[in-house]
Protein backbone atom coordinates (compact mmCIF):
# COMPACT_ATOMS: atom_id res chain seq x y z
CA UNK A 1 0.00 0.00 0.00
CA UNK A 2 1.20 3.62 -0.98
CA UNK A 3 1.97 5.43 2.04
CA UNK A 4 2.19 9.58 1.78
CA UNK A 5 3.51 12.00 4.57
CA UNK A 6 0.88 14.61 5.09
CA UNK A 7 2.00 18.21 5.68
CA UNK A 8 -0.06 20.20 8.41
CA UNK A 9 -0.85 23.04 6.10
CA UNK A 10 -1.45 23.55 2.64
CA UNK A 11 -2.05 26.09 0.06
CA UNK A 12 -5.64 27.42 -0.68
CA UNK A 13 -7.57 30.08 -2.39
CA UNK A 14 -9.99 32.09 0.05
CA UNK A 15 -12.37 35.21 -0.77
CA UNK A 16 -11.68 37.87 1.12
CA UNK A 17 -14.49 39.39 0.70
CA UNK A 18 -17.23 39.64 -2.08
CA UNK A 19 -16.35 41.42 -5.32
CA UNK A 20 -14.52 41.26 -7.98
CA UNK A 21 -11.69 38.37 -8.88
CA UNK A 22 -8.81 40.06 -7.07
CA UNK A 23 -10.94 39.06 -3.73
CA UNK A 24 -9.38 35.90 -4.54
CA UNK A 25 -6.50 35.17 -2.72
CA UNK A 26 -3.74 32.60 -2.36
CA UNK A 27 -3.70 31.52 2.04
CA UNK A 28 -2.42 29.02 4.27
CA UNK A 29 -4.82 26.50 5.76
CA UNK A 30 -4.46 23.45 7.39
CA UNK A 31 -5.03 20.16 5.57
CA UNK A 32 -8.28 18.67 6.41
CA UNK A 33 -8.92 15.60 8.12
CA UNK A 34 -11.39 12.95 6.28
CA UNK A 35 -13.96 12.21 8.53
CA UNK A 36 -15.15 8.11 8.88
CA UNK A 37 -16.85 7.81 5.37
CA UNK A 38 -14.35 10.07 3.27
CA UNK A 39 -11.34 10.10 1.48
CA UNK A 40 -9.03 13.05 1.63
CA UNK A 41 -7.59 13.76 -2.37
CA UNK A 42 -4.20 15.21 -3.03
CA UNK A 43 -5.22 18.07 -5.69
CA UNK A 44 -4.07 17.50 -9.68
CA UNK A 45 -6.87 19.92 -10.65
CA UNK A 46 -9.60 21.41 -10.09
CA UNK A 47 -12.93 23.30 -11.96
CA UNK A 48 -13.88 26.24 -12.41
CA UNK A 49 -17.55 27.29 -12.66
CA UNK A 50 -20.33 29.88 -12.42
CA UNK A 51 -21.33 28.92 -8.94
CA UNK A 52 -17.75 29.89 -7.97
CA UNK A 53 -17.97 33.21 -9.44
CA UNK A 54 -21.92 33.52 -7.60
CA UNK A 55 -20.00 32.18 -4.18
CA UNK A 56 -17.07 35.09 -4.90
CA UNK A 57 -19.58 37.68 -5.36
CA UNK A 58 -21.60 36.76 -2.27
CA UNK A 59 -24.95 35.33 -4.14
CA UNK A 60 -24.10 32.12 -3.77
CA UNK A 61 -22.72 30.75 0.37
CA UNK A 62 -21.36 27.55 0.83
CA UNK A 63 -23.91 25.20 2.70
CA UNK A 64 -23.91 24.26 6.32
CA UNK A 65 -21.34 22.08 6.84
CA UNK A 66 -19.05 23.31 3.96
CA UNK A 67 -15.37 24.52 3.14
CA UNK A 68 -16.06 27.91 2.36
CA UNK A 69 -12.60 27.91 -0.08
CA UNK A 70 -14.14 27.43 -3.25
CA UNK A 71 -14.50 24.64 -5.78
CA UNK A 72 -16.59 21.92 -6.45
CA UNK A 73 -14.98 19.76 -8.62
CA UNK A 74 -11.30 18.09 -7.99
CA UNK A 75 -8.91 15.30 -9.13
CA UNK A 76 -6.21 13.88 -7.86
CA UNK A 77 -4.87 10.78 -5.34
CA UNK A 78 -6.44 9.46 -2.41
CA UNK A 79 -3.57 10.17 0.05
CA UNK A 80 -5.61 8.92 3.45
CA UNK A 81 -9.04 7.24 4.16
CA UNK A 82 -11.73 7.57 6.70
CA UNK A 83 -11.73 4.50 9.09
CA UNK A 84 -15.38 2.99 7.26
CA UNK A 85 -13.99 3.82 3.51
CA UNK A 86 -14.56 0.87 1.64
CA UNK A 87 -14.42 1.32 -2.12
CA UNK A 88 -11.06 3.52 -2.24
CA UNK A 89 -7.37 2.84 -1.15
CA UNK A 90 -4.36 5.23 -0.52
CA UNK A 91 -3.34 6.16 -4.21
CA UNK A 92 -6.02 5.86 -5.72
CA UNK A 93 -6.59 8.21 -8.52
CA UNK A 94 -10.31 9.93 -8.56
CA UNK A 95 -12.35 12.73 -9.71
CA UNK A 96 -14.75 13.72 -7.30
CA UNK A 97 -17.59 16.50 -6.87
CA UNK A 98 -17.51 18.47 -3.68
CA UNK A 99 -19.33 21.24 -1.66
CA UNK A 100 -16.23 23.25 -1.48
CA UNK A 101 -13.05 23.07 -0.66
CA UNK A 102 -11.45 22.63 -4.53
CA UNK A 103 -9.32 25.20 -4.62
CA UNK A 104 -6.67 23.87 -2.39
CA UNK A 105 -3.60 21.52 -2.19
CA UNK A 106 -5.74 19.10 -0.71
CA UNK A 107 -9.50 18.30 -0.42
CA UNK A 108 -11.60 15.81 1.15
CA UNK A 109 -14.55 14.21 -0.12
CA UNK A 110 -17.52 11.17 0.75
CA UNK A 111 -16.76 8.88 -1.02
CA UNK A 112 -19.61 7.91 -2.64
CA UNK A 113 -19.50 11.32 -4.68
CA UNK A 114 -15.85 10.14 -6.11
CA UNK A 115 -15.35 8.54 -9.19
CA UNK A 116 -12.43 6.32 -10.63
CA UNK A 117 -10.56 8.68 -13.04
CA UNK A 118 -11.95 7.01 -16.63
CA UNK A 119 -9.30 4.80 -18.21
CA UNK A 120 -7.10 7.35 -21.22
CA UNK A 121 -8.06 10.19 -19.06
CA UNK A 122 -5.21 12.76 -17.43
CA UNK A 123 -6.02 14.23 -14.13
CA UNK A 124 -6.91 17.72 -15.69
CA UNK A 125 -9.12 15.92 -17.87
CA UNK A 126 -10.62 14.47 -14.88
CA UNK A 127 -11.34 17.18 -12.97
CA UNK A 128 -13.66 18.54 -15.49
CA UNK A 129 -16.06 15.78 -15.72
CA UNK A 130 -18.12 16.08 -11.69
CA UNK A 131 -19.52 19.62 -11.99
CA UNK A 132 -20.74 19.77 -15.78
CA UNK A 133 -21.65 15.72 -16.07
CA UNK A 134 -23.56 15.68 -12.43
CA UNK A 135 -25.58 18.96 -13.51
CA UNK A 136 -26.29 17.96 -17.01
CA UNK A 137 -27.46 13.79 -15.99
CA UNK A 138 -29.34 15.29 -13.50
CA UNK A 139 -31.05 18.13 -15.48
CA UNK A 140 -31.71 16.63 -18.78
CA UNK A 141 -31.89 12.78 -18.08
CA UNK A 142 -33.63 12.75 -14.64
CA UNK A 143 -35.76 15.78 -14.51
CA UNK A 144 -35.60 16.73 -18.32
CA UNK A 145 -36.86 13.01 -19.09
CA UNK A 146 -35.05 13.66 -22.31
CA UNK A 147 -35.44 10.53 -24.67
CA UNK A 148 -34.24 9.61 -28.82
CA UNK A 149 -35.57 10.99 -31.00
CA UNK A 150 -36.69 14.27 -29.09
CA UNK A 151 -35.27 17.93 -29.74
CA UNK A 152 -33.75 19.82 -26.53
CA UNK A 153 -33.08 23.39 -27.04
CA UNK A 154 -29.61 24.14 -24.87
CA UNK A 155 -28.51 27.88 -24.29
CA UNK A 156 -24.86 28.65 -23.90
CA UNK A 157 -23.92 26.09 -26.16
CA UNK A 158 -20.64 26.14 -25.68
CA UNK A 159 -19.87 27.12 -22.49
CA UNK A 160 -18.79 24.10 -20.03
CA UNK A 161 -22.61 22.88 -19.04
CA UNK A 162 -23.45 23.21 -22.89
CA UNK A 163 -20.74 21.68 -24.11
CA UNK A 164 -21.37 18.54 -22.40
CA UNK A 165 -25.06 18.54 -22.63
CA UNK A 166 -24.42 18.70 -26.76
CA UNK A 167 -22.18 15.74 -26.39
CA UNK A 168 -24.63 13.47 -23.84
CA UNK A 169 -27.56 14.35 -25.78
CA UNK A 170 -26.30 13.07 -28.97
CA UNK A 171 -25.06 10.44 -27.29
CA UNK A 172 -28.16 9.31 -26.62
CA UNK A 173 -29.90 10.05 -29.94
CA UNK A 174 -31.35 12.95 -29.34
CA UNK A 175 -31.76 16.75 -31.90
CA UNK A 176 -29.80 19.47 -30.86
CA UNK A 177 -30.33 23.32 -30.90
CA UNK A 178 -27.97 25.38 -29.25
CA UNK A 179 -27.80 29.40 -28.68
CA UNK A 180 -24.30 31.03 -29.02
CA UNK A 181 -22.96 34.67 -28.98
CA UNK A 182 -20.51 34.54 -32.04
CA UNK A 183 -20.43 32.99 -35.43
CA UNK A 184 -17.07 31.04 -33.96
CA UNK A 185 -19.06 29.67 -31.32
CA UNK A 186 -21.49 28.52 -33.66
CA UNK A 187 -19.42 26.81 -36.04
CA UNK A 188 -17.82 25.38 -32.92
CA UNK A 189 -20.84 24.33 -31.23
CA UNK A 190 -21.74 22.65 -34.48
CA UNK A 191 -18.25 20.75 -34.76
CA UNK A 192 -19.03 19.49 -31.27
CA UNK A 193 -22.34 18.03 -32.85
CA UNK A 194 -24.97 19.67 -32.25
CA UNK A 195 -27.81 19.84 -35.27
CA UNK A 196 -28.37 23.18 -35.69
CA UNK A 197 -26.70 26.41 -33.62
CA UNK A 198 -28.45 30.15 -33.07
CA UNK A 199 -26.19 33.11 -32.66
CA UNK A 200 -28.58 34.84 -29.96
CA UNK A 201 -27.05 38.37 -31.14
CA UNK A 202 -28.22 38.29 -34.40
CA UNK A 203 -30.64 35.98 -34.71
CA UNK A 204 -33.81 35.08 -32.89
CA UNK A 205 -33.68 31.57 -30.67
CA UNK A 206 -37.33 30.85 -30.99
CA UNK A 207 -38.05 31.42 -35.00
CA UNK A 208 -34.76 29.24 -35.88
CA UNK A 209 -36.18 26.71 -33.43
CA UNK A 210 -39.31 26.00 -34.73
CA UNK A 211 -37.71 26.33 -38.20
CA UNK A 212 -34.93 23.77 -37.10
CA UNK A 213 -38.11 21.71 -36.01
CA UNK A 214 -40.44 22.22 -38.57
CA UNK A 215 -42.75 24.14 -36.03
CA UNK A 216 -42.85 21.13 -33.66
CA UNK A 217 -41.01 23.35 -30.87
CA UNK A 218 -38.51 21.69 -28.39
CA UNK A 219 -39.33 19.63 -26.56
CA UNK A 220 -36.51 20.41 -23.29
CA UNK A 221 -35.05 23.00 -23.01
CA UNK A 222 -31.64 23.42 -20.53
CA UNK A 223 -31.37 27.42 -19.68
CA UNK A 224 -28.54 29.05 -17.91
CA UNK A 225 -29.97 32.22 -18.22
CA UNK A 226 -33.53 33.18 -17.16
CA UNK A 227 -34.47 37.29 -17.54
CA UNK A 228 -36.16 37.53 -20.55
CA UNK A 229 -35.58 34.59 -21.94
CA UNK A 230 -37.95 32.70 -19.67
CA UNK A 231 -40.78 34.06 -21.40
CA UNK A 232 -39.37 32.91 -25.21
CA UNK A 233 -38.82 29.43 -23.52
CA UNK A 234 -42.46 29.25 -23.46
CA UNK A 235 -42.95 30.29 -26.84
CA UNK A 236 -39.63 28.02 -28.76
CA UNK A 237 -41.35 24.99 -26.46
CA UNK A 238 -43.40 22.04 -28.21
CA UNK A 239 -46.56 20.76 -26.65
CA UNK A 240 -45.89 19.00 -23.15
CA UNK A 241 -42.27 20.72 -23.48
CA UNK A 242 -40.21 20.71 -20.05
CA UNK A 243 -38.14 23.91 -18.80
CA UNK A 244 -35.39 22.96 -16.75
CA UNK A 245 -33.91 26.12 -14.88
CA UNK A 246 -30.65 25.78 -13.92
CA UNK A 247 -29.17 29.56 -13.76
CA UNK A 248 -30.17 33.36 -13.84
CA UNK A 249 -27.28 35.06 -15.26
CA UNK A 250 -29.68 37.43 -16.66
CA UNK A 251 -31.52 37.97 -13.31
CA UNK A 252 -35.20 37.95 -12.26
CA UNK A 253 -37.99 38.01 -14.53
CA UNK A 254 -39.68 41.22 -15.08
CA UNK A 255 -42.62 40.22 -17.07
CA UNK A 256 -44.18 37.43 -17.88
CA UNK A 257 -47.32 35.81 -19.77
CA UNK A 258 -48.66 32.85 -18.25
CA UNK A 259 -51.06 31.74 -21.30
CA UNK A 260 -48.06 29.43 -23.38
CA UNK A 261 -47.48 27.73 -20.16
CA UNK A 262 -50.98 26.59 -19.96
CA UNK A 263 -52.06 26.34 -23.66
CA UNK A 264 -48.92 23.89 -24.42
CA UNK A 265 -48.91 21.88 -20.90
CA UNK A 266 -45.56 23.20 -20.37
CA UNK A 267 -43.67 22.07 -17.35
CA UNK A 268 -41.08 23.94 -15.56
CA UNK A 269 -38.83 23.47 -12.94
CA UNK A 270 -35.45 24.29 -12.00
CA UNK A 271 -32.36 22.70 -9.83
CA UNK A 272 -29.02 23.37 -7.80
CA UNK A 273 -26.74 20.70 -7.01
CA UNK A 274 -24.68 21.65 -4.48
CA UNK A 275 -26.85 22.17 -1.96
CA UNK A 276 -28.30 18.00 -2.41
CA UNK A 277 -27.54 15.33 0.17
CA UNK A 278 -24.00 13.27 -0.09
CA UNK A 279 -26.88 10.15 -0.89
CA UNK A 280 -28.18 12.44 -3.38
CA UNK A 281 -25.28 12.92 -5.17
CA UNK A 282 -24.22 9.24 -4.53
CA UNK A 283 -27.03 8.20 -6.87
CA UNK A 284 -26.17 10.61 -9.26
CA UNK A 285 -22.63 9.10 -9.48
CA UNK A 286 -23.67 5.43 -9.71
CA UNK A 287 -25.79 6.57 -12.73
CA UNK A 288 -22.72 8.44 -14.18
CA UNK A 289 -20.75 5.27 -13.55
CA UNK A 290 -23.03 3.33 -15.62
CA UNK A 291 -24.16 5.16 -18.13
CA UNK A 292 -21.76 7.72 -19.11
CA UNK A 293 -18.29 6.71 -18.05
CA UNK A 294 -18.42 3.19 -20.96
CA UNK A 295 -19.09 6.23 -23.15
CA UNK A 296 -16.31 8.51 -21.87
CA UNK A 297 -13.44 5.20 -22.08
CA UNK A 298 -14.60 4.66 -25.26
CA UNK A 299 -13.71 7.75 -26.71
CA UNK A 300 -17.31 8.37 -27.68
CA UNK A 301 -17.55 12.22 -25.52
CA UNK A 302 -15.14 13.87 -24.41
CA UNK A 303 -14.69 17.03 -22.16
CA UNK A 304 -13.90 20.32 -23.97
CA UNK A 305 -11.01 22.09 -22.10
CA UNK A 306 -10.69 25.61 -23.06
CA UNK A 307 -7.88 26.99 -20.94
CA UNK A 308 -5.58 26.06 -17.67
CA UNK A 309 -4.12 28.40 -14.92
CA UNK A 310 -2.20 27.66 -11.79
CA UNK A 311 -3.93 27.80 -8.29
CA UNK A 312 -2.21 31.42 -7.46
CA UNK A 313 -3.53 32.75 -10.61
CA UNK A 314 -7.29 32.06 -10.07
CA UNK A 315 -8.52 35.32 -10.22
CA UNK A 316 -7.45 35.66 -13.87
CA UNK A 317 -9.60 32.37 -14.12
CA UNK A 318 -12.73 34.21 -12.42
CA UNK A 319 -12.04 37.09 -14.97
CA UNK A 320 -11.82 34.88 -18.13
CA UNK A 321 -14.86 32.88 -16.92
CA UNK A 322 -16.74 36.31 -16.95
CA UNK A 323 -15.79 37.19 -20.00
CA UNK A 324 -17.69 34.30 -21.52
CA UNK A 325 -15.17 34.16 -24.44
CA UNK A 326 -14.10 30.71 -22.90
CA UNK A 327 -14.86 27.23 -24.88
CA UNK A 328 -15.77 24.58 -22.87
CA UNK A 329 -13.90 24.17 -19.45
CA UNK A 330 -11.62 26.32 -17.60
CA UNK A 331 -9.13 24.40 -15.24
CA UNK A 332 -6.84 25.29 -11.96
CA UNK A 333 -3.87 23.04 -11.98
CA UNK A 334 -2.11 22.49 -8.66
Amino acid sequence: MSVFILPEHMAAIEIVQPGEPDVLNLSIRLVPTPDSEEILVKVAAAGVNRPDVMQRRGYYPPPQGASDIPGLEISGTVVAVGSKVKHYAVGDQVCALVAGGGYAEYCKVHESNALPVPEGYSLVEAAALPETFFTVWVNLFQRGKLKAGETVLIHGGTSGIGTVATLLAKAFGAYVITTVGSEDKRQTSLALGADASVNYKTEDFVEKTHQATNGHGADVIVDLIAGDYVAKNFQAAAVEGRIIQIGVQHGKVKELNLMPLLQKRLSITGSTLRSRSVEDKAGIARELQEKVWPLLEEGVIKPQIFRTYPLKQAADAHALMESSAHIGKIMLVI
